[in-house]
């Protein structure tokens, strides 16, 4: 399925248009109004420019299709949702169209070689903690559980084989049955704050501030680390291509929406090249 990038639009210095046009054709103002809710936006202006950009690019590429006399046969995703006769017709136009090279051996090792922490594994940890529990919305229990933890890092500074014992006492969290011990984990297991704080811990030290996370503050010790390490280049080549290959793609896009919107008559809103009108 081929979606619009509405951002391509660059609003006038005015309040909203009356009438958005392509080449003489007016796309309706209701039409736009049932666009907006696909375009959610800081302002209302900002939200109408977007869905009457989207709107107006769909028209513009809907023309030159006719005019070209695309033929095209709608589709299906893997969902089962089907195209519209106006969506094949765009998606048609933009295979025959725009017609871009496929990134070659040389260009893919280039980037691999540019990139190389872009095709590390992540690394792993092995973590414990103690979970003083406090609600996001109550600031009082948010005090009182930094606090708390506060104190029990500093018990565990001094004492840290206490670390068991003061985790079943005091942990809200189930792993306190085990330590604290959380096992294994790697990126997105852990909410962002939680992981966050393990990348720069040292092995088996206690972090000297509590972590806060949405559960409220954690008392962190990284017991083991596995250091990530490079994929090979034969393992990431197909990765790289299609990501080398879509960035040409939507620069071609790009450049074939402006040259359709330089020879247009475009009334009510202004079209640009960028960035990327179509996106997948």
């Amino acid at each position: 399925m081929v979606s619009i990038d509405p951002t391509v639009a660059t609003p006038r210095k005015r309040l909203q248009p009356r009438i958005v046009s392509v080449n003489g054709v007016t796309i309706p103002r209701e039409a736009i109004a049932q666009e907006i809710q696909n375009h959610p936006a800081p302002t209302q202006f900002e939200a109408w420019t977007a869905a009457a950009s989207a709107l107006a690019i769909r028209e513009l590429l809907l023309q030159e299709a006719r005019r070209l006399d695309v033929r095209a046969e709608p589709m299906a995703d893997d969902a089962g949702r089907r195209e519209t006769i106006d969506e094949a017709l765009v998606r048609t136009l933009v295979e025959q169209e725009v017609v871009t090279p496929t990134a070659g051996e040389g260009e893919c090792r280039h980037y691999y070689e540019q990139n190389p922490r872009r095709f590390r594994s992540p690394d792993l940890f092995e973590v414990s903690h103690i979970l003083i529990a406090a609600a996001p919305g109550d600031g009082d229990a948010r005090v009182a559980a930094r606090a708390e933890a506060e104190v029990l890092i500093e018990v565990l500074l001094e004492t840290p084989h206490r670390f068991t014992e003061l985790c079943r006492q005091f942990s809200s969290c189930p792993s306190r049955e085990v330590g604290g011990n959380l096992g294994q984990i790697g990126p997105g297991q852990t909410v962002p704050e939680f992981e966050a704080a393990l990348g720069s811990m040292p092995i088996g030290t206690i972090r000297k501030v509590p972590v806060e996370s949405r559960y409220g503050f954690h008392i962190v010790r990284v017991d083991r680390r596995e250091e990530g390490r490079q994929l090979p280049f034969e393992a990431v080549r197909r990765r790289i291509g299609d990501y080398l290959d879509e960035r040409v793609r939507r620069t071609a896009i790009r450049h074939y929406i402006a040259m359709l919107a330089g020879r247009s008559v475009i009334d009510g809103i202004e079209l640009s090249g960028s960035p990327s009108p179509l996106v997948q």
